[in-house]
C-alpha cells in the first residue's frame, strides 16, 4: 500500500488524534497537571502515526500487531519516567497511566476507529474529573473514622 498525503483517511486520522489528545489534554492544564495539550496530542498522533505505518508496510510475511506491542513497550518506559517516590509519597502515577491511555486512543485511531477512541477520550476526561469528588468523599470518610478511634 502507497502512502497517499492527500487522502481524505489520512486528515481525518490527524484531526481525530489531535482532537482525542487536546480533550484529555485541556482537562490536565486546567488542574495544573505534569503533562498538557502539547503532550497529549503528541502521544495520540505519534501513536496512530506508528499504527498507520504498521499497516503500510506490512507483507504477506510481517504482522503489523507487533509495531502496537511496541507502543506499550515503548509508552510504558515513558510513563514509567513520570512516576516518583519519595520515602511513601509516590506520585506521577495518574499522568502515567494518562500517557498509556493517549497511546491506546492513538492506537484507536490508526485503526480507523474514530468514533470510539473519542468516545474514550471523553470517558477519560469524566473520570478523572468524577474520580477528584469520590476521592474527597473517601478522605474525608477516613478522617472521620480515624476520629472516632482516637476517641
Amino acid at each position: 500500500m502507497q502512502f497517499d498525503p492527500m487522502a481524505s483517511e489520512f486528515w481525518i486520522e490527524i484531526g481525530v488524534s489531535v482532537l482525542c489528545g487536546s480533550i484529555v489534554g485541556i482537562e490536565r492544564e486546567l488542574n495544573r497537571k505534569p503533562i498538557g495539550v502539547r503532550t497529549c496530542v503528541l502521544v495520540c498522533l505519534g501513536t496512530a502515526l506508528f499504527v498507520r505505518v504498521g499497516s503500510l508496510v506490512s507483507t504477506e510475511n510481517s504482522d503489523p500487531t507487533r509495531i502496537i506491542g511496541q507502543i506499550v513497550s515503548g509508552i510504558g518506559f515513558l510513563g514509567g519516567g513520570v512516576i516518583l517516590a519519595r520515602g511513601e509519597v509516590v506520585t506521577g502515577v495518574t499522568t502515567a497511566s494518562i500517557v498509556w491511555l493517549l497511546a491506546a486512543i492513538g492506537t484507536m485511531v490508526g485503526a480507523s476507529q474514530f468514533a470510539a477512541a473519542i468516545v474514550v477520550s471523553v470517558v477519560a476526561v469524566l473520570t478523572l474529573l468524577g474520580i477528584d469528588g469520590l476521592e474527597s468523599a473517601i478522605t474525608r470518610l477516613r478522617e472521620h473514622r480515624r476520629k472516632d478511634k482516637d476517641e
